[in-house]
C-alpha cells in the first residue's frame, strides 16, 4: 500500500488513505468534532489536529504509522485525554492516533497472575474483570473510571495505592509496540525478569515519543486478607505531615496516605456531601492499610497511636467495603470539586521527600500569599507526591500566565529541597522547560540520544518532554539530513 501512494500530496487524499486502513467511521475531520479532542486533561493548552485516526487493531496502526512516516507527518497518541501535562496535545500540522476503540481484553490468565489488555481498555475496567476471581490491578489514579491502560503506560501513572504498590511500571510485564517507522517490537515478557535492557522500563513512562504501546501485559494482585481505612483530623497541616513521617518511620507501609487541606475539604463536602470530612479541620489524614488480619489489627493501632500523639482530634476507622469507598469517596472527587470553588484551576505535580513536606507547604502557602491566588492542597503523602491546584479566574487577563509562574516556582521549589518536577503526571508540553532545574545538559542529551533511536525523524509526539528539540550531535544531525533526502512534506 505504501509505495502506491508516495507521489499524492494533498490531505484529502490522506483522508481517503486513512479510511481505507481504519474505516470512515475511524477518521474525524469535521473542524466541529475535532474540538473534541483539542487538548487533554490540561485544557489551558489547545490545538485542534489535522485529523484524529481511530485503529481498532495492531496492524491498523503500523498501516497508519506508515503512512505517517512516509509523507513525514508528525503525530501523537491519545488515550482517553484525561492527562494534565499537555501530553497529549495535538500538533497544528499532525494527526492524533487514538486508542479509544482499541478497547478489548485480550487473555486472563490467573493462575500466572496476568491480564493482556488493548491500550484504550479502561483503568478500572481491568479490575472489574478479574475481581469476581479475588483479583485487583494496583494502579489506581483519581481518573481510574475514565483513564485508559495506554495512557497509564504513556505517563508511568501512580494512585492512591503507589506508597506500598508502586506506579505503573511496576505492574507492566511486556507490551507489545508499534516504532515510529511502523515496526512491530515486543518488549518484556510473562516472566517478571527478562534478560537483556529493560526496554518495558524505558517505554513506560516515556510519554507517546517512542511508538505506540498496542497490547500491554499487566500484573494482577490476589485481594488481601483485611483493608482498614483510617481517618484522622488535625488543626495543623505541619502535624498531619509529622505523622505521615512518623508512620513510615515505625516501619509501617501502609498501601495509601493520602492529606487534603481545609479549602479541599471544604470543596469536597460541598460537592459530595459526604458528612465524613469536618468541615472545620486544617487537614484530614487517610489511611489504608491491607494484608493479613493480624497485620491490619495491630498497625491500625499504632496508625491511632501516632495521630494521637501528634494532635489529632478524631480518629475514625472502617473496615467494610461501604464505609471504606465512603472515606476515599471525597479524596477521589477532590479535583473535581475543586471546580466548585473556582471556574479555573491548574494542578501541579511535584515530588518532595516525606520530612520536607510540612517546610514544602509553608512555602506553597506564602507563594499563595505572595501572588493573591488560593491554592488548595490535595496529594499523595506517603510518597510526597504534591498535587498543588491553583485557584483563579481564566476571564481575567493576565491570570493564566501568572498562574503558570506560580506553578513553575513550586517546581523549582521541590528541585531544591531534593525532589522531582514530576511523580505521576509527565512532563509534557507544560513541563518541559523546567527539565533544566532538574537534569544536566549532558542529563538530557542522554535522553535525547535514546529518543533518536526509536523515533529519528521526531514524528512521535514531537516537541514534548524536552525543553528544546535538538538531535544528538552532528553526526545524527547528518544521519537526518541523509534520511530526509527526498521525501515529501505536508
Amino acid at each position: 500500500m505504501v509505495n502506491k501512494y508516495k507521489k499524492q500530496g494533498s490531505w484529502n487524499f490522506l483522508i481517503e488513505t486513512f479510511e481505507e486502513i481504519v474505516g470512515k467511521d475511524g477518521v474525524i475531520r469535521r473542524k466541529d468534532e475535532l474540538l473534541t479532542y483539542e487538548c487533554d486533561g490540561l485544557s489551558s493548552y489547545r490545538q485542534r489536529p489535522q485529523l484524529a485516526i481511530l485503529p481498532r487493531t495492531t496492524e491498523e496502526v503500523v498501516e497508519v504509522i506508515k503512512i505517517c512516516d512516509l509523507y513525514n507527518i508528525p503525530w501523537v497518541a491519545r488515550g482517553a485525554g484525561t492527562g494534565l501535562s499537555g501530553g497529549a496535545l495535538p500538533l497544528e500540522d499532525g494527526i492524533l492516533i487514538v486508542t479509544a476503540r482499541m478497547n478489548k481484553i485480550i487473555r486472563i490468565d490467573l493462575e500466572n497472575q496476568q491480564i493482556v489488555v488493548q491500550p484504550g481498555i479502561i483503568n478500572n475496567w481491568v479490575t472489574q474483570a478479574v475481581s469476581g476471581a479475588g483479583f485487583y490491578y494496583a494502579p489506581d489514579p483519581s481518573s481510574q473510571i475514565i483513564c485508559s491502560i495506554g495512557g497509564n503506560v504513556a505517563e508511568n501513572s501512580g494512585g492512591v495505592h503507589c506508597l506500598k504498590y508502586g506506579v505503573t511500571t511496576n505492574h507492566v510485564l511486556g507490551l507489545k509496540l508499534v516504532l515510529p517507522d511502523g515496526k512491530i517490537l515486543d518488549v518484556g515478557g510473562c516472566v517478571p525478569e527478562m534478560p537483556g535492557y529493560d526496554l518495558t522500563g524505558l517505554f513506560v513512562g516515556s510519554e507517546g515519543t517512542l511508538g505506540i504501546a498496542t497490547e500491554i501485559t499487566l500484573r494482577i494482585l490476589k485481594k488481601p486478607e483485611s483493608v482498614c481505612v483510617i481517618l484522622a483530623d488535625f488543626t495543623s497541616m505541619e502535624a498531619a505531615s509529622t505523622t505521615v513521617a512518623d508512620i513510615i518511620a515505625a516501619g509501617i507501609i501502609p498501601a495509601g496516605m493520602e492529606i487534603m487541606d481545609n479549602l479541599s475539604i471544604n470543596a469536597v463536602e460541598d460537592v459530595v456531601a459526604l458528612g465524613c470530612y469536618p468541615r472545620d479541620a486544617e487537614a484530614i489524614l487517610l489511611v489504608e492499610i491491607d494484608g493479613l488480619e493480624v497485620e491490619v489489627k495491630t498497625s491500625k493501632q499504632r496508625i491511632a497511636e501516632l495521630c494521637q500523639k501528634n494532635g489529632a482530634r478524631n480518629i475514625t476507622t472502617a473496615n467494610d467495603p461501604e464505609t471504606r469507598m465512603k472515606l476515599w469517596k471525597g479524596r477521589k472527587a477532590a479535583f473535581a470539586a475543586a471546580g466548585k470553588v473556582s471556574p479555573d484551576y491548574f494542578v501541579q505535580d511535584g515530588v518532595v521527600p516525606r520530612t520536607q513536606l510540612s517546610n514544602v507547604l509553608k512555602e506553597i502557602e506564602a507563594l499563595s500569599q505572595k501572588y493573591g491566588y488560593r491554592i488548595a492542597n490535595v496529594f499523595h503523602a506517603g510518597d510526597g507526591n504534591l498535587h498543588p491546584l491553583i485557584l483563579y479566574d481564566n476571564s481575567v487577563p493576565g491570570a493564566f500566565e501568572t498562574v503558570e509562574e506560580i506553578g513553575g516556582e513550586i517546581l523549582k521549589l521541590c528541585v531544591k529541597v531534593g525532589g522531582s518536577i514530576s511523580g505521576e503526571h509527565g512532563i509534557g508540553a507544560d513541563k518541559k522547560c523546567y527539565m533544566p532545574d532538574m537534569f544536566t545538559e549532558d542529563d538530557l542529551e542522554a535522553m535525547r540520544c535514546v529518543n533518536e533511536v526509536f523515533n529519528p525523524r521526531r514524528l512521535a509526539n514531537p516537541g514534548k518532554i524536552f525543553p528544546t528539540p535538538r538531535m544528538c550531535g552532528e553526526s545524527a544531525n547528518k544521519q537526518k539530513d541523509e534520511r530526509f533526502k527526498g521525501v515529501e512534506q505536508f
